[in-house]
C-alpha cells in the first residue's frame, strides 16, 4: 500500500444491515486498528438507523477515527477489502450489505477523482453519519463546507437511535 510521508486523521463510516449486523460493524471497528500504517484513535457508539433511499433491516452504524500513513487511495482500498471479508456483493445500487466502509474525511483534503470523493457527498445529508461523526468530535470541520453541526438540523427527521 502507498504511505504517505506524514499521519493523516481519517474518519470512516461504518454501517451493515445484512446477517448479523453488529457482529460486522465490530469486526469492522477491530480489523481498522490491524490495517498497515493505520490506527484506531476513537470510535462512535454504535446506532440503529432505518434505510434511507434502500431496502431491508435496519441498519448498525458507527464512525471511527482513524491515523493512517496510507494515502486516501490506498486507504479506499483497505476499506473495500475488508467490505469484500464480510461478503459485500453490490448487485444494484444501495443494496442491503453485509459492511459497507466509507472514508469520510482524509485530514483537510477535498478529493475527487473517479473512485473517489472526500468529503464524503452524502456525509451532511445523512443522521447516520453526522450523529456518529459528532459524537467522536463535535467541532469537526468539513472541508469546503464548514462545521459539521450545521448541517444536524437538516437530518432532524432521520431516526436514530443508540444502542451500544
Amino acid at each position: 500500500m502507498t504511505p504517505v510521508t506524514t499521519a493523516v486523521t481519517a474518519y470512516i463510516a461504518i454501517g451493515s444491515n445484512l446477517g448479523d449486523a453488529q457482529d460486522h460493524v465490530l469486526y469492522a471497528l477491530r480489523e481498522l486498528d490491524q490495517l498497515a500504517s493505520t490506527r484506531l484513535l476513537a470510535q462512535s457508539s454504535l446506532f440503529r438507523t432505518a434505510p434511507i433511499d434502500s431496502s431491508g433491516d435496519d441498519y448498525i452504524n458507527a464512525v471511527a477515527a482513524v491515523s493512517t500513513s496510507l494515502s486516501a487511495e490506498a486507504l479506499l482500498q483497505a476499506l473495500l477489502a475488508l467490505e469484500q471479508t464480510r461478503g459485500r456483493e453490490r448487485p444494484y445500487f444501495n443494496a442491503p450489505r453485509t459492511l459497507d466502509l466509507d472514508l469520510l474525511l482524509y485530514g483537510d483534503a477535498e478529493i475527487n477523482t473517479d473512485t473517489l470523493t472526500v468529503p464524503h457527498p452524502r456525509m451532511t445529508s445523512r443522521a447516520f453519519v453526522l450523529i456518529p461523526l459528532l459524537q467522536i468530535d463535535p467541532f469537526i470541520q468539513i472541508p469546503g463546507l464548514g462545521a459539521a453541526h450545521q448541517f444536524a438540523p437538516a437530518v432532524a427527521d432521520q431516526a436514530i437511535s443508540k444502542i451500544a
